[in-house]
């Protein structure tokens, strides 16, 4: 049970972090952004890649640390 609760509390660190970089990184340059009348349309591909970016090299270390 101890190993259970700390792999939730590990859980909610990362998606805080991620929370908190999502903030800083919601709206970068390479966004496609369409606005017609009341309607808008976000599409994040440039945040997309730097989180794919992020997540890899996070995934790369944990992988490396094993």
């Amino acid at each position: 049970m101890n190993e259970l609760s700390k792999i939730f509390i590990i859980i909610g660190i990362v998606f805080l972090l991620f929370g908190i970089i999502g903030a800083f990184i919601g709206k970068l340059p390479g966004d496609l952004i369409f606005k017609k009348g009341n309607t808008t349309f976000y599409f994040p591909i440039m945040t997309s890649i730097v989180v794919s970016i992020i997540l890899s090299l996070i995934f790369y270390i944990v992988s490396r640390l094993k």
